[in-house]
């Protein structure tokens, strides 16, 4: 039984996804019999698809009785165009850590938290143990406060207020007062760092960077002990931020 039914599945699935095509090539909709016919499927198999991709959420039945991409399917393609984003940016993330022998990260700020987008690392340059989430510690990481020290007052504060100031270490900034001026004022503007504040025997520095309209961080993690080498590291980060923003940019 089980040799038949792998046929069975295949077919299922190609069908489905020669539906879906034909269905995204009618932007106002098209009924079942169109659809099907052409798909090339029997009606009664179109039928049976349209409602199992509808039930799914990757069709939606229009009021007029036909049928138009649902949620779902918007959802993947913004998801494909962001990968398609990230691949462009990958390689240039991987000289960054090659050359400079540490891992590299880039987040985004997207729907008010601060998200990590891509970590390229490698044995000779481990990225930092990321044992609490990006999204509670932008108080404390250099890739965190480059975001904040980018955004204006009025989203600055609506972050800090939802946003507790944990200590994560004893270096840990958690005077909101505090870290605001050091956001403002920092000596290597447009970067900011992190000296040992979210983990012990790391100092990392970031820059921001922008896709779009969507402003996000590029950003280094060193041990300690090569915390002499910042500013090196800092003439290498700001004109790789600008290609990742060129790069980011660019319409897909």
């Amino acid at each position: 039984m089980g040799a038949q039914e792998g046929p069975t599945l295949i077919t299922s699935v190609q069908r489905a996804l020669r539906l879906l095509e034909v269905v995204s090539a009618h932007v106002n909709g098209a009924p079942a019999k169109q659809l099907a016919r052409e798909a090339g499927l029997p009606l009664a198999t179109a039928y049976h698809l349209l409602r199992t991709l509808v039930h799914d959420g990757y069709l939606r039945k229009l009021d007029d009785g036909g049928f138009v991409l649902g949620d779902k399917m918007q959802t993947l393609q913004t998801m494909s165009r962001g990968q398609a984003m990230l691949s462009r940016v990958r390689p240039t993330l991987a000289a960054l850590r090659d050359e400079l022998a540490t891992a590299a990260y880039l987040t985004f700020y997207e729907e008010g938290e601060i998200r990590v987008a891509e970590i390229v690392d490698g044995p000779r340059a481990p990225r930092v143990d990321l044992w609490v989430g990006f999204e509670d510690a932008g108080h404390a990481t250099a890739l965190g406060k480059s975001v904040l020290r980018e955004l204006d007052d009025e989203a600055r504060k609506d972050y800090l207020s939802r946003h507790h100031l944990a200590d994560l270490t004893p270096r840990t900034i958690t005077s909101l007062p505090e870290l605001v001026r050091q956001l403002d004022a920092s000596p290597l503007a447009p970067a900011v760092t992190d000296l040992e504040e979210y983990s012990l025997g790391t100092v990392c520095v970031a820059v921001p960077v922008y896709s779009g309209d969507t402003l996000g961080s590029l950003g280094v993690s060193l041990p300690v002990g090569r915390r002499a080498r910042i500013e090196e590291v800092l003439g290498r980060l700001l004109p790789t931020a600008s290609r990742v923003t060129r790069s980011l940019s660019l319409t897909i």
